[in-house]
């Protein structure tokens, strides 16, 4: 069995509703929903949000401990129109602005936002890694 890989990705969110209104306007599609817990298909991988006094209870960590923005995930894209048109999509989903898309020393295009409760998304054009039709990484 392969050891490098990721097979769930779970954010602690104040508001599963709120999350889930957040990820669907900018284009997510919801596999499952719970009250205290939703999940995201990703290709084989799921993407997961889990209410944070769960995720303080399941970790043994109490909830002011619970960071968020010590990480970032990260979507490419095919071109800076794209990132762009992604961007601004996610500010009018209700994103906050981080840095806003530009182009950067080693020769991508990025910039940053933060979802409603605060994980650090990056939107990037990174023109040595390409992708394949549906967006993968080849």
């Amino acid at each position: 069995m392969k050891t490098n890989r990721v097979t769930l990705i779970t954010l602690g969110v104040k508001d599963i509703a709120r999350a889930c209104a957040f990820y669907e306007a900018i284009g997510w599609v919801p596999s499952e929903v719970q009250d205290k817990v939703a999940f995201f298909d990703m290709n084989g991988m799921k993407f997961g949000f889990y209410l944070l006094d769960g995720l303080a209870e399941d970790t043994g960590k109490p909830v002011e401990t619970l960071k968020t923005g010590a990480m970032t995930l990260g979507q490419n894209f095919p071109t800076e129109t794209e990132v762009n048109a992604a961007y601004e999509k996610a500010l009018s989903a209700g994103a906050t602005e981080v840095t806003r898309p530009e182009k950067i020393f080693w020769g991508g295009y990025s910039g940053y936002f933060a979802d409603p409760d605060g994980h650090l998304w990056e939107y990037a054009m990174n023109p040595y890694w390409e992708l394949d039709e549906d967006g993968h990484l080849k």
